[in-house]
């Protein structure tokens, strides 16, 4: 028997389901949320295991526009209510888990989001016309249905003797634990580094194995890559002879008196291998989605070793339709350049995607403004949002402004922080479609003001690009700039005007 019926459930209570719950609520939209512990943000009450935040509290900034301020604020849940920010629960530049706890918790009952705790969602199966989800407290149906659990179970690789690891999720983090001992840390990401950053000072030998070398965030531009604040172990490898880090395929964990015998094969010289002895070995490899809930009928496809769902543009699952994945699992979608896994990221993606919810579920038209279509209006609609937007900054390379011409006026529509492979295709039928995107690198590297590669690369510039029936015909590119602003008449405004005006005049 089914005990209520609703266009939109979400499964899941963190950060994406608060944040997509508080955005479908105040569009008035028919939802309900399930979330089976007792409060939100269930994962972060246990990890990271160090209760040491990487995301970036940036509590004084030199503006005063809280739309500029989100680019430095990175837990901050998208709301109405200047006092319901990160901030004013931590002072600290990493913050603490448990204070992202207590944010979470507070953002829900201010808001008093539809959110039935203690409910554990056990099958969703696909109806016709939309899901039935059967709760350990009842059936609802959904038309729509959005999962947005996180990460559900530690992700463990094919390793023979890889029982014998210490999982992340359950290792001591107590360092006195491993004083004096020899560790093998099975992984190069994040929770790698945390560990291994724990435990420098008390273990006697302390290796992070895996298949590739180190990706740094600060080498890369990626959030998710290795942060800056475990720099240790790296001047560890470098400079002494007790900790390392190893590019090797580990062949087989074996128990061998009372430690652990770790046959590895070297990355660099295949066919290398060695024998190393161990007292400790600890799993740090990170999660993957449980999809245990699922039955046959709707089962997603799973992309990344089967970590995560595979998703069309609009993030609805690959293979099966109105399911929709939302949050850090969410993340296949943009590649890896922008921050989809983490809070700063996904909130803009969320409120995109309520836009597009509202549209297909509910003939909500998206979004859209009139701009001007006279090049010198246009260019200041243009920079006035590269300027001053949160959501094209920190989810630069992946959501793009788009400027649609109607031929008939010579106006254009203007929508804001879409998807760019979305917007090319959804738009295919212009033959003015301009795309406004920030993006790193480039030919907008200012290579006066950053003469190093390495950080030209890194440079934030905006980026025009003009499509023709879904094909890209021209692009300009805005130098970089310091202070990340770009309004400049010789390095910004006029180049672009000259851009436009160019493109819209000839004929094609």
């Amino acid at each position: 028997m089914v005990d209520t019926a609703h266009t939109y459930v979400i499964v899941g209570a963190g950060p994406a389901g608060l944040q997509l719950s508080y955005q479908l609520q105040q569009q008035g939209a028919d939802y309900l949320t399930f979330e089976r512990g007792a409060e939100p943000g269930g994962f972060f009450r246990r990890f990271p295991r160090h209760r040491r935040l990487n995301s970036l509290n940036t509590v004084h900034t030199d503006s005063g526009d809280p739309e500029t301020r989100l680019r430095c604020d990175g837990n901050s849940l998208l709301n109405d209510d200047p006092e319901l920010l990160f901030p004013k629960f931590s002072q600290e530049y990493l913050p603490a888990a448990d204070d992202l706890v207590r944010y979470l918790a507070e953002f829900q009952r201010i808001h008093q989001l539809r959110v039935r705790y203690g409910t554990t969602v056990e099958q969703v199966s696909r109806e016709d016309d939309g899901f039935t989800v059967r709760t350990d407290r009842g059936v609802v149906r959904a038309r729509c249905l959005v999962v947005a659990t996180g990460w559900g179970r530690p992700f463990v690789p094919d390793i023979k003797g890889i029982e014998h690891a210490t999982g992340y999720e359950e290792m001591d983090v107590d360092p006195d634990r491993y004083a004096g001992r020899r560790v093998l840390i099975i992984g190069k990401g994040n929770s790698a580094f945390e560990t291994a950053s724990s435990i420098l000072g008390r273990a006697s030998t302390v290796h992070l194995a895996s298949r590739r070398p180190v990706r740094l965030a600060w080498t890369t531009g990626r959030p998710g890559d290795v942060r800056g604040r475990h720099g240790a172990i790296l001047d560890s490898d470098r400079f002494t002879t007790q900790h390392a880090l190893l590019d090797c395929t580990i062949d087989e964990i074996r128990p061998v008196d009372g430690g652990f015998r770790v046959s590895i094969t070297d990355t660099h010289a295949p066919g290398e291998t060695t024998d190393l002895d161990y007292h400790e070995v600890l799993r740090c490899t990170g999660f993957r989605m449980d999809t245990s809930l699922f039955d046959a009928s709707c089962a997603p496809d799973l992309v990344r070793d089967g970590r995560m769902p595979g998703l069309r543009p609009d993030w609805q699952s690959s293979n099966v339709d109105d399911l929709y994945f939302a949050g850090t699992v969410a993340q296949p979608r943009d590649g890896r350049p922008a921050a989809s896994p983490f809070i700063d990221g996904f909130r803009y993606n969320l409120r995109t995607f309520t836009r597009l919810l509202r549209e297909r579920y509910d003939d909500v038209p998206l979004p859209a403004a009139t701009a001007p279509g006279e090049p010198a209006s246009l260019t200041t609609v243009m920079l006035d949002r590269v300027n001053g937007s949160s959501a094209l900054w920190t989810q630069s390379g992946y959501l793009c402004d788009v400027f649609v011409r109607d031929d008939a006026t010579g106006d254009f529509r203007h929508h804001e922080d879409l998807p760019e492979d979305y917007a090319v295709s959804r738009f295919a039928d212009s033959s003015h479609c301009y795309t406004l995107a920030l993006r790193r690198g480039g030919d907008g590297a200012d290579g006066e003001r950053h003469p190093t590669p390495d950080r030209a690369r890194h440079v934030v510039h905006p980026v025009i690009r003009r499509y023709r029936h879904g094909e890209l015909v021209a692009e300009q590119h805005l130098p970089g700039d310091l202070l990340a602003e770009w309004r400049r008449p010789d390095r910004h405004v006029e180049p672009l005007v000259r851009f436009l005006g160019r493109d819209l005049t000839d004929g094609s």
